[in-house]
């Protein structure tokens, strides 16, 4: 793998010869999914439209989406664009919901990937005299490899601890003193559990940046890991069907907003419901075309991730509003919509309550959907008697002032709730299935 060079003149170049550029990569990408792929060939076919129809940006509305139904259908290797013999690796979904999501890179992919993973890492201060802790799995997920052959790229110290014994994290970070933790938000704060109950300060750790990703959070749980760890924490976004981490990433003095890797993946803002496209601003579900990947391209993919389109900062590049929810998260309670983050910002100022919480759904006696926040507090004593049937009333009350929602709230001990070692489960859905 070749060293990292330093930061792309890319980033920094005007806005006309970024669209010039992404234009002349989408037409690629279209051609290489239509020449390669039987099924971008079968629904541009079925659409009417094909790769000379492509003659500006806004012409790749004309195309159908990408969906990981799509993904499915073609599992496991339907939707390489190379032989197989040129794949070098292959990551894959967890398949919770049905068959896994495969998708696939050639030597080129790796590179590529490394690259922008390299090019975040630099967006954040990380330079290569640092040392990166990653308790990101190292298997079929993405997250991290991904993470991974970035920091070896920049030319860091990596320490691959991957998921799991929790203790283990506390006693590398303790004795190798890594300067930058990646971690999903909610695992973030498992370890900073286990350093205590160890008798450390997490806050007292070497571990200076941490970068989350892999699940939404909140900026209410933000500041309760900045402040457990004496750290800046920053978001990181991406989905292994559009390549992994890599497509977008907080940089140092813009927490809020994502700049979006413009170059390799051009992003679309589109109605969750009807599909079609809105003007920058508006929120929708965000929609990607990958621009240079050449094992698996995808076209027009819909991610199912909420969130709006914001202007370029620092760089000549878009950004994304920090994803607020799913579709596919998204509870509908007597006609109202939620996110778990919704929740999660609705109770983060109660001094009480932690930020472990679950959701469960499940269908009431007049057949209408119901809803129980299940939530621990921070000390036991809260946790019962006349404390617990207060606190659960008071926290009753405001979910209802913020979201209009009437729900039941069961108020629990510290280390209730099943601990995650990846993403955090949040929602259990009781309801028959259709």
């Amino acid at each position: 793998m070749a060293g990292w060079r330093g930061p792309d003149p890319v980033e920094n170049v005007s806005q006309v010869q970024l669209r010039a550029l992404q234009l002349e990569r989408a037409r690629a990408s279209v051609q290489l999914a239509y020449d390669k792929v039987p099924l971008y060939k079968e629904k541009f076919d079925a659409a009417g439209v094909g790769p000379d129809d492509l003659k500006s940006l806004d012409d790749l509305q004309r195309f159908p989406f990408t969906t990981k139904d799509d993904l499915r259908k073609a599992y496991p290797f339907g939707l390489f664009a190379v032989p197989k013999d040129e794949i070098v690796r292959v990551h894959a979904s967890s398949g919770t919901t049905g068959k896994p999501t495969v998708v696939g890179y050639n030597a080129a992919d790796i590179e590529m990937w490394s690259g922008l993973m390299a090019r975040s890492l630099w967006a954040l201060g990380i330079r290569p005299q640092h040392k990166i802790h990653s308790s990101f799995g190292y298997g079929l997920f993405t997250g991290g490899m991904g993470w991974h052959y970035g920091g070896e790229k920049l030319g860091a110290m990596m320490v691959p601890a991957s998921g799991g014994f929790t203790e283990r994290h506390v006693q590398l970070i303790h004795d190798f003193e890594p300067d930058v933790l990646l971690a999903t938000p909610s695992y973030a704060l498992v370890i900073a559990d286990a350093f205590k109950s160890a008798g450390f300060d997490p806050a007292k750790s070497s571990v200076r940046t941490l970068i989350a990703g892999a699940e939404p959070w909140s900026e209410a749980l933000r500041a309760e890991i900045e402040q457990c760890w004496g750290v800046d924490a920053y978001d990181s976004y991406g989905l292994s069907e559009v390549i992994g981490p890599g497509v977008a990433q907080e940089c140092m003095g813009d927490k809020g907003a994502l700049t979006i890797w413009e170059d390799h993946f051009l992003p679309e803002i589109v109605d969750p419901g009807s599909g079609d496209r809105l003007e920058e601003g508006e929120k929708g579900e965000v929609v990607f075309t990958s621009l240079t990947k050449q094992a698996m391209p995808v076209i027009r993919y819909r991610t199912r991730d909420v969130t709006r389109l914001l202007p370029p900062k620092d760089r000549s590049m878009r950004r994304l509003e920090r994803i607020s929810g799913r579709t596919d998260d998204m509870l509908i309670i007597r006609g109202v919509n939620l996110f778990p983050t919704q929740i999660e910002a609705i109770l983060a100022p109660v001094d009480q309550l932690s930020t472990h919480y679950q959701l469960e759904v499940f269908r009431g006696d007049k057949r209408m959907d119901e809803l129980i926040v299940h939530i621990e507090t921070k000390n036991h004593a809260d946790a019962s008697g006349g404390a617990a049937k207060e606190l659960g009333a008071r926290t009753r009350h405001m979910i209802k002032a913020h979201s209009g929602v009437n729900v039941q709230v069961e108020i629990l001990a510290p280390e209730t709730i099943e601990r995650s070692q990846g993403k955090a489960k949040r929602i259990i859905d009781r309801r028959p299935k259709q």
